[in-house]
């Protein structure tokens, strides 16, 4: 079991490792922990559910010669402060990401964001449209089932996990070989998971207090579709980015794409939910054209 100090065990070249406290008078808000690097214009990336800033391992050094990047650990994530008793709903996460960009003062942001962090992309997008540059939206997880539809494996873990009662028990449990199964659901190549990775989230598991942001994150989907009623507010260019093996449907991508009628649309073929762990060369493509 990891202790209250546990440290990340992989470091990305080139990063350095920064935390923002919380505002005065915010008993909410936790410490937020991310990954910076590189030169340019600022580029902030968000995370998949269950992951944490280095997610973006293999992206960060693709891109770095044309951005300033900033990976950030979502609130209760990686290694940002678990706050007993806060929030993990949409809103609550969206408040952690503007504060990333308000605190830092941080404008003509490109904001990327995978699964999870690609809701989180759009809405904040739609509340700071005098920050935001443009935003890269990968995999969107705004659909009813998410993660449970990758596998039974999954349906069943996340099904424990939300049952009252025993789900606060389920979450605390993280045998390696049920985490790899579950995350491996998500990928055409299965050897993109890489060990080291895997061993750096269930360290990240064992944080006291973490299995019960884990719960709240499973539960916060609802939240997540709702704010699919935000997305014809964003103003800047949006490109939607879906892995031909994604757990969304296609009517799934279809109806965010009538969302936003004027987004680029792209599908990688041979790939499935988790693009920046299998072809962080066409996320790198994409934003290296753009910047």
């Amino acid at each position: 079991m990891p202790s209250h100090d546990a440290r990340p065990t992989i470091h990305i070249p080139g990063t350095t490792s920064h935390t923002l406290a919380p505002r005065a008078g915010h008993r909410s808000e936790g410490t937020l922990r991310y990954l910076k690097a590189g030169t340019g214009a600022p580029l902030v990336l968000l995370h998949t559910v269950r992951t944490q800033a280095e997610h973006f391992r293999a992206l960060i050094p693709l891109i770095a010669d044309q951005y300033t990047v900033y990976a950030l650990d979502l609130p209760g994530m990686g290694y940002s402060e678990i706050v007993p008793g806060a929030s993990y709903d949409e809103p609550a996460m969206r408040e952690g990401v503007e504060r990333l960009l308000t605190e830092l003062d941080l404008h003509d942001v490109t904001l990327v964001g995978e699964s999870m962090g690609a809701v989180l992309a759009l809405t904040a997008a739609a509340d700071l449209p005098e920050r935001v540059r443009r935003v890269v939206a990968v995999n969107l997880y705004d659909f009813p089932g998410g993660i449970a539809r990758s596998s039974l494996l999954a349906r069943v873990v996340v099904g424990g996990v939300l049952t009252p009662g025993v789900g606060p028990v389920v979450a605390g449990v993280e045998p390696k070989p049920v985490v790899r199964r579950i995350l491996q659901g998500g990928l055409v190549d299965k050897t993109a998971l890489r060990e080291d990775y895997l061993d750096e989230l269930l360290q990240v598991g064992g944080r006291p207090g973490y299995p019960a942001v884990a719960r709240a994150v499973y539960q916060s989907m609802p939240s997540l579709i709702a704010a699919r009623s935000r997305y014809p507010e964003v103003k800047a260019p949006v490109h939607l980015v879906y892995g031909e093996k994604d757990w969304s449907r296609p009517s799934d991508r279809m109806a965010d794409k009538e969302l936003l009628p004027a987004a680029d649309f792209v599908q990688v073929p041979g790939a499935g939910h988790f693009i920046a762990l299998e072809r962080p060369d066409v996320l790198a493509d994409l934003l290296n054209a753009v910047a």
